[in-house]
């Protein structure tokens, strides 16, 4: 009997290794089916969203295209990448490098991109305008190409460059900077309430105003109100559809420091019918007297024309008299605007409260025109 119980046992043994091994190349089999039907989903997906895309003048293409990822990743490589956007006025033409384009198989919701510059931006077949570089770049969409949730863009050592024939300035260099939005209320295609964050660690802006061109941290909130849906459309086209539906822009939380300057504040802005900003902000300034020097305050109102006809008038009375009107009027302008607004302390420092009024896009810090904001459409 016992040699007959070792025989079976041997024989069970055999059935059990055979078995876990047969279950264990099935498994291998279903998965990598599964992969290979999810990989022709995304590849499909993805294709029926950039012919959707050329419809609306917005085409995308690579020099060449792999699908890859196996077994628990499924990665859209391209190479070579360009946008050519004809919906723009004028239209622009983009190209960068490489996209690397990821979704987990299990989660095929979240889509993390990478990207490889340098990114130039052009007239469409003509030489580049602007160059931007990075040392990393990488996106991530919660959702689908239809209907995305959130999206976060993330730049480390970014560069932006301006090309005027063989001529290259800098526009922007940063340590870090990073964009986030999410859609708070309503859905993509049913009056969207979107929150974005903006982020930016050691910015500079040496082509946008002298002032900038020292560091900038910032850390802004703001949420838009107003828009009938987010399908795509250039970024002017949907302002405009907010002033039109009585949108509006609440900066819920801004806070930006620069050199010895901190400010922090918030409120609400709308546009007019010229794409110009209205509204208030209220914001608490440490330092006030560094900012506005920086932008040249005491120098504008030293040069406006009420200092300068009173100027006249008393250098007709005494010669002379006249430059020390100017000089009084910008050394007291610090002082005045501390007069003129609330004290405080921001994070343990003296600091001032003043509105922050944008009147068909002027910019006005109290009393003080301090710059002009764009239109936005």
């Amino acid at each position: 009997m016992a040699p007959r119980s070792r025989s079976a046992r041997r024989r069970s043994r055999r059935f059990r290794y055979i078995g876990t091994l047969v279950l264990f190349v099935a498994l291998i089999g279903g998965w990598s089916w599964f992969w290979h039907y999810a990989s022709i989903k995304a590849q499909a997906m993805y294709d029926g969203w950039r012919a959707r895309e050329a419809k609306a003048g917005r085409i995308y293409a690579c020099g060449s295209q792999d699908v890859g990822g196996y077994p628990f990743r499924i990665e859209i490589d391209c190479d070579k990448a360009s946008a050519l956007f004809r919906s723009n006025q004028p239209p622009i033409e983009l190209k960068t490098e490489r996209i690397l384009a990821a979704v987990q198989v299990y989660d095929p919701t979240l889509m993390i991109s990478e990207f490889t510059g340098p990114l130039t931006i052009a007239d469409p077949g003509q030489p580049p305008s602007l160059i931007a570089n990075w040392q990393m770049m990488q996106s991530s969409v919660r959702g689908t190409p239809n209907a995305p949730q959130r999206v976060s863009l993330v730049f480390d050592h970014p560069a932006l460059d301006r090309m005027n024939g063989p001529v290259r300035q800098n526009y922007l260099s940063a340590r870090r900077i990073e964009l986030h939005g999410r859609i708070v209320e309503g859905s993509v295609n049913n009056h969207p309430v979107i929150e974005t964050v903006l982020r930016l660690s050691r910015a500079s802006f040496p082509g946008l105003h002298p002032a900038a061109v020292q560091p900038i941290d910032a850390d802004i909130t703001t949420v838009l109100r107003g828009l009938n849906d987010f399908s795509p459309k250039p970024w002017p086209a949907r302002f405009r559809q907010l002033q039109q539906a009585g949108g509006r822009i609440d900066i819920t939380q801004a806070r930006i420091a620069q050199g010895d300057t901190l400010a922090v504040g918030g409120g609400t802005l709308e546009l007019n019918s010229h794409g110009h900003l209205e509204g208030q902000l209220r914001v608490t300034v440490a330092n006030v007297e560094a900012f506005l020097a920086e932008i040249g305050a005491q120098k504008a109102v030293q040069q406006s024309q009420p200092v300068d006809k009173l100027a006249g008038a008393l250098d007709r009375l005494a010669p002379g008299l006249g430059d020390v009107a100017r000089q009084q009027a910008g050394a007291n302008l610090s002082l005045g605007l501390n007069l003129l607004g609330e004290q405080t302390t921001l994070e343990g420092r003296r600091a001032v409260t003043l509105p922050l009024r944008f009147n068909d896009g002027m910019i006005f810090l109290g009393p003080l025109a301090i710059g002009n904001a764009p239109a936005l459409f």
